[in-house]
């Protein structure tokens, strides 16, 4: 049985990205909680290949797994990509999505959630939310598009960060912050109230995402989490 998301968690959970099974059995080991699928040499949100995201859920066990479905152009095209992981075994799945995109064509697949990753250079805020839970999307996740060494906080403000987590609790979905986080950055995110903090190249040698993972950066980010009381009522 596939793991699936726990939307109404009030406590915020780890997202580490992973590139392989490799990286997926030694970010289980050392304690995400979520185990996800993408490609750090092919940007932002970069897809893998279906088998190595197949390896990637396997490798993870029990712990819940998702993939990046890639940055379609449109809803046509978006659907196609997720298509292509729909069978992979992953607890559901990450398309990057612009604010106020057309979702008509749109087709998500079927008993897996889909997550809308909004860049944060696009400026999207709670208002946005309403569109991406009519249109289907189990969640919502801000990311950053380019890798620059700018964080996610040096493009959107805390108030605006808070309000878009907030607005995904009021509809009913899944949120996520990412974007070139480092540790510290924990407790102040964490306090926006969002379902998942991701990481990848705050948790890799010298922070640098095409790196390899450090054991010991992502043990740290687990139990800086897990030491955090849950700062927001569940939905």
């Amino acid at each position: 049985m596939i793991p699936v998301p726990d939307i109404a968690s009030p406590r915020t959970r780890l997202l580490v990205s992973v590139r392989d099974a490799h990286e997926a059995a030694l970010a289980r080991d050392h304690g995400a909680d979520l185990i996800d699928g993408k490609d750090p040499d092919r940007g932002a949100l970069g897809a893998l290949h279906p088998e190595t995201v197949r390896a990637i859920a396997a490798a993870a066990s029990d712990r819940l797994t998702s993939a990046v479905a890639g940055e379609p152009r449109d809803a046509r095209e978006a659907s196609a990509c997720l298509a292509a992981l729909a069978g992979t075994g992953v607890g559901y799945l990450k398309i990057a999505w612009a604010p106020g995109r057309d979702a008509a064509g749109l087709i998500l697949p079927t008993g897996i959630p889909v997550i809308a990753v909004l860049f944060a250079e696009e400026g999207p805020e709670g208002a946005d939310v309403p569109a991406l839970a009519a249109a289907g999307f189990s969640g919502a996740m801000i990311d950053t598009r380019g890798k620059d060494g700018r964080r996610l906080t040096d493009h959107l403000p805390l108030p605006r960060l808070a309000g878009f987590a907030a607005s995904c609790r009021a509809h009913g979905l899944l949120s996520g912050l990412a974007g070139s986080l480092s540790l510290d950055d924990i407790p102040v995110l964490v306090a926006l109230g969002p379902g998942y903090l991701g990481f990848r190249g705050g948790l890799c040698a010298q922070g640098d995402r095409r790196g390899g993972l450090d054991p010991e950066r992502i043990a740290e980010a687990a139990r800086r989490l897990g030491a955090l009381a849950p700062r927001v009522e569940a939905a």
